[in-house]
């Protein structure tokens, strides 16, 4: 059986949320301004991030 998904719980855990890849700090931010390069890391200053994975 598949699970049900509660749609606001996804979108809050999930929609825009990046993690950085060195320091593993989760940030909020605009998709097209990471592609960019334009946000960094809070922490560490670092531009490497990548999406908060979601598990199935």
């Amino acid at each position: 059986m598949a699970k049900k998904v509660f749609q606001p719980a996804i979108q809050r855990l999930f929609h825009r949320v990046f993690v950085c890849r060195v320091c593993k700090t989760k940030m909020r931010a605009d998709p097209a301004k990471v592609r960019e390069g334009k946000v960094k890391c809070r922490k560490c200053g670092s531009r490497a991030l990548r999406p908060k994975k979601r598990p199935l």
